[in-house]
């Protein structure tokens, strides 16, 4: 839940702090105090658009903090999602967010106190936060949204229905436009691949190794002065081990190295530093007669043989012709032939190949299509089961004699749409199956069932709109839901209805309401106001908790318009009263 939300600078509000519970919170207040505020600090906060014509010439920026602090699966995965980021949760298991916005249109973001991408807070938003507003009851309008909100009732079996649906269709579409290409531009493939041919066969031919270029720049360097590399390891040889040029009666290194070690062991008993010094010695001897044995080796295995220089650099010139038209060296034309072999299969067009992509794209076909029958029927079933419960919700909303419908249709085929045929009919198909879904409204007994946009006013859409959350909050989703005057067009029983389903609600998730209904402030856990003060030359606003005799006033003015009218107070404390009781039923 978010247990605390702090505006600075933000629209009206010049620095405010709003306490919450894990209940229902309810925002009240006049027209124009900033209640939208409120609602839009939040939408900064997790992630939304930063809107520098609502940040305060003073101090010329906004700043909105919340603390988070979850539980269960959800928290694992924010916990998840703000340590990849770099963040960590406090040491009391709580998270501080933070979104600043300056007059300039500047945004920044802060999870656990670390600077983070403004993506990080609108994925934390997804997972714990739901908006719903007037916008949001639009958006419910449209027969995706619909689509997506059955689905998401239907459960997480059929999740991943949807899911396979979706990865099949996927290998269908990608398999059907790679066919169609290769038939659409033959022409040009074929010529794409004798010129790749070309080449490869070219490399072929030559077989260049990785790194050979360097090996046999190396290996002639060598070749070139090898006069003077057997002077310098004959010399070196001789000096170490002795030789006939050296005069017989010179002695070598190995035998010095010896003479001198076996004259301080002599001593060794005397003083234990020359054993020390000794052994050294004789570490010395065996080192000095490993490089002579080298030495040998390579005298015997230096070669100056011309031919082999001259096949060094026939060879070096064929490797060169390779870098000048493919790459910069030979490991990058090996690259090339590589790359250049995949392209080929690619551009293939053989009819061996065309045959097996159309048997690949027939069989994906009749996959997509007999899941979307399935697709289709888990949606038919889940339609009935919804559209009982959002009715049953509605009867509770004093619109006893209200229906909702859910219709699930054959998709019609857009213009360049695919199709699959599915029972003998040609039904257009898209990566979300091959249905329309329409929510229809039969607003009393005898009534056309309209579509939602046609069929309900604006506070029965907003009745529908809350029977649908009430009965999604039994399916899971994030812990909070926001509500900004949802309740708008409605009054008298329906208002006391819409009070108590959020209250119903709230037990099970934390609800914030920003309404102007006295009978929904009513049944609120935590009752925060919205107060503008217009004293100064600049109007502010700030936000208050008020409880006990503060509460009734304040739910007398939004019943009356009189927050000291006696007879307001009385009927503001009964309606507090009823409230009470029901909470409690």
């Amino acid at each position: 839940m978010l247990e605390e939300l702090r505006i600075t600078g933000l629209g009206v509000i010049e620095d405010t702090t709003l306490p919450l519970t894990g209940g229902m919170n309810v925002i009240t207040g006049e027209t124009g105090a900033g209640k939208t505020m409120v609602v839009t600090g939040l939408g900064l906060l997790f992630g939304g658009r930063a809107d520098a014509g609502r940040v305060r010439a003073d101090p010329g920026r906004a700043v909105v903090e919340g603390r988070l602090r979850l539980k269960g699966a959800i928290a694992d995965a924010v916990l998840a999602r703000i340590t990849d980021a770099g963040a960590e949760p406090d040491d009391d298991g709580t998270v501080m967010l933070s979104r600043t916005v300056t007059i300039e249109g500047r945004s920044r973001a802060h999870v656990g106190g670390r600077s983070a991408p403004v993506a990080v807070l609108t994925d934390v938003g997804e997972r714990v936060l739901a908006v719903h507003g007037q916008s949001d009851q639009l958006r419910l309008l449209r027969p995706a949204e619909q689509r997506a909100a059955l689905d998401r009732f239907a459960g997480p079996e059929h999740e991943k229905l949807l899911e396979t649906f979706r990865e099949t269709y996927v290998k269908w579409r990608k398999t059907a436009d790679d066919l169609a290409d290769r038939r659409r531009n033959a022409r040009d493939r074929n010529q794409e691949a004798d010129l790749l041919k070309l080449g490869l066969d070219e490399i072929t031919r030559v077989d260049p190794q990785t790194g050979e270029d360097d090996e046999l720049k190396a290996e002639a360097q060598r070749l070139e002065h090898a006069e003077g590399l057997r002077t310098a390891a004959a010399l070196a040889y001789q000096s170490i081990a002795g030789g006939a040029e050296a005069g017989d009666e010179t002695p070598d290194a190995t035998s010095l190295l010896g003479t001198a070690r076996r004259t301080l062991e002599g001593q060794a008993g005397v003083d234990g530093k020359l054993a020390d010094l000794a052994a050294r010695l004789e570490e010395a001897a065996t080192l000095i007669s490993d490089v002579s044995a080298e030495l040998s080796a390579y005298l015997d295995a230096l070669d100056a043989d011309p031919n082999r220089l001259t096949a060094i650099y026939e060879r070096r010139a064929l490797l060169r012709g390779l870098t000048r038209k493919y790459a910069d060296d030979v490991d990058g034309v090996i690259t090339w032939a590589e790359t250049a072999r995949a392209r080929l299969g690619e551009l293939d067009t053989s009819d061996e190949l065309l045959e097996e992509l159309e048997r690949d794209r027939q069989r994906l076909e009749g996959e997509v299509a007999e899941l979307a029958v399935r697709l289709t029927a888990a949606r038919v079933e889940a339609a009935g089961r919804f559209a009982e419960e959002v009715s049953v919700e509605l009867a509770g909303l004093a619109m006893p004699h209200s229906r909702v419908e859910v219709a699930v249709l054959p998709r019609t085929a857009g213009k360049s749409e695919p199709t699959v045929t599915i029972d003998g009919t040609e039904s257009g198909v898209s990566s979300d199956g091959a249905d329309e879904v329409e929510m229809r409204l039969l607003a009393h007994p005898g009534a056309p069932a309209l579509p939602l946009q046609r069929g309900a006013s604006g506070g029965e859409l907003s009745r529908v709109m809350l029977a649908i959350e009430v009965v999604f909050a039994g399916v899971g989703g994030p812990p909070t839901l926001v509500f900004d005057e949802v309740d708008s067009g409605v009054g008298g029983t329906a208002a006391v209805e819409i009070g108590r389903r959020l209250a119903r609600l709230a037990r099970s998730h934390q609800v914030l309401v920003v309404t102007h209904l006295p009978q929904v402030a009513a049944f609120a856990d935590r009752h925060l106001v919205v107060l503008k003060d217009t004293g100064g030359a600049v109007t502010t606003s700030g936000v208050r908790v008020v409880e006990d005799t503060d509460r009734a006033r304040e739910l007398s003015r939004m019943l009356a318009g009189l927050p000291d009218s006696d007879l307001g107070i009385a009927h503001a404390e009964e309606l507090l009263a009823v409230a009470e009781r029901e909470k409690r039923r």
